[in-house]
């Protein structure tokens, strides 16, 4: 019988490292596309020289086709795909390289969505303050939010039906199948990885990186985290509030927790 491991890699088109020394968890905007260019083109290298020691694990909100565009935009300086893609605020898993949704982590949030989006539709439609965001994704809901003008109680409405809400940076707003974010999707696919947790830091600076956070895996918030996520550090006794913002925040957190013998 194959391992979780095994079932995983047969579903990439890519190998993954053997025997990663550190398992790295990046949101994308504002955080590993966060930052001066100069520090990002450093990271990104460093990133480039590791990619046997250091599985990288892209966390975002972002589609895949978004992911696509970024990965092409950033290549002059430097970026490359990850191993592995955590998309759609966790409603996603894919492979780095092909950018194909690995149905071993897909199928199970598939079957937590199916026939929710029919019955959440005509509760979403025309409301005040909500409007759709161009997003490619069959396992949730995305919209930007004027919080002046949206009725939250709409809310508690809409989570009657079996999802989760989550506003993020002000400005976003997701419907997500309950129970399924960045935190909980992580904790799968690191048990299919079968990794030590201590190798793992994850960095972030949204409120939708808060479920990463509260894994109780090793952390960064960098510099730049929005204030309703810095507000959450206190709860947050495994996460290390960087002074960097964006990549250098990220470098100064492996710093951190040490892992400067990787960085420097």
């Amino acid at each position: 019988m194959l391992s979780l491991r095994q079932q995983l890699q047969r579903q990439l088109s890519a190998p993954l490292p053997e025997q990663p020394e550190l398992v790295l968890v990046t949101d994308l905007d504002g955080t590993l596309l966060g930052g001066a260019t100069p520090e990002r083109r450093r990271f990104y290298r460093w990133l480039a020289r590791q990619r046997q020691r250091v599985l990288h694990v892209f966390c975002t909100g972002r589609d895949l086709s978004s992911i696509a565009r970024v990965l092409q935009e950033d290549e002059p300086i430097g970026l490359a795909a990850p191993h592995l893609v955590i998309g759609d605020v966790g409603c996603t898993v894919a492979c780095g390289a092909s950018l194909l949704p690995v149905p071993l982590a897909v199928d199970p949030i598939e079957a937590r969505w199916s026939g929710l989006e029919q019955r959440l539709l005509p509760l979403l439609e025309a409301q005040p303050g909500l409007s759709p965001q161009p997003v490619h994704s069959s396992r949730r809901l995305a919209y930007s939010i004027d919080l002046e003008r949206f009725d939250h109680g709409l809310i508690p409405a809409l989570e009657a039906h079996g999802v989760d809400c989550l506003i993020s940076d002000s400005r976003y707003f997701d419907v997500l199948p309950a129970g399924v974010n960045k935190g909980s999707t992580l904790l799968s696919l690191l048990r299919w990885l079968e990794v030590d947790p201590a190798t793992v830091v994850t960095a972030g600076d949204s409120l939708n990186d808060l479920a990463m956070f509260e894994t109780g895996l090793k952390g960064v918030m960098v510099a730049n985290a929005e204030p309703d996520l810095v507000a959450q550090l206190p709860r947050l006794p495994s996460v290390y509030r960087a002074r960097g913002e964006g990549c250098a925040g990220i470098a100064e957190g492996l710093r951190h927790f040490g892992f400067a013998h990787h960085w420097d």
